[in-house]
């Protein structure tokens, strides 16, 4: 399910609610609940074959292949790629907003919950909300000013910054390529645009 299409849980959802820390404060049931539904859908997804797909490239491209991804399921390494940068978090970890601490995620997390290390009922799901900085983002700098080829697969590239990653990929050299099945929202930055789905 997506976020942002139509029928998607954004039109479902107030992301205001369910996706920021102010909502969390106000209601952490309400964003538990959230969170462990989604956590019971990435559970019981499997990797398609475009996860395969880019897990294979992984393993015989023999330069460096560097998955970015603002997905929060586990679906690339269950396919078998190694080097994912979940820039928006994991939900199958969780967080301690008290100390920082994250661990492994129960199927169900609850605002009770107590932090492993700290003991404070602080836990929450170790995702990125609207407001908060992405993770990863010095190293995924660092990578788009290496890399030789850029590819964005399955996303409008519309929610900064990763909508500026193919410009700064092509800034630095890159040939840039865009998969989806819809055209990208800034199409001047790719040299090659294929529609359809991954």
């Amino acid at each position: 399910m997506t976020l942002r299409d139509r029928g998607g849980l954004w039109d479902r959802y107030d992301l205001l609610e369910v996706a920021t820390p102010e909502g969390f404060s106000r209601n952490p049931d309400l964003v538990h609940d959230f969170y462990n539904g989604r956590r019971m859908n990435c559970r019981a997804a499997d990797p398609n074959s475009a996860h395969k797909a880019l897990a294979q490239l992984e393993r015989k491209h023999p330069g460096e292949v560097v998955i970015v991804t603002q997905n929060i399921d586990d679906l690339h390494e269950r396919a078998g790629s190694r080097k994912v940068w979940h820039m928006h978090g994991e939900i199958r970890k969780a967080l301690c907003a008290r100390c920082g601490s994250r661990w492994p995620a129960p199927p169900e997390m609850n605002a009770g919950d107590p932090c492993p290390d700290c003991c404070e009922a602080a836990t929450r799901p170790d995702v990125v909300w609207f407001g908060e900085i992405p993770y990863f983002m010095d190293e995924i700098q660092a990578a788009l000013g290496r890399c030789q080829l850029f590819v964005s697969i399955g996303t409008s590239g519309e929610v900064f910054p990763a909508a500026g990653f193919a410009a700064d990929a092509e800034m630095a050299g890159a040939r840039t390529l865009h998969l989806n099945i819809e055209e990208p929202s800034s199409p001047h930055c790719f040299h090659e645009i294929r529609t359809g789905p991954a």
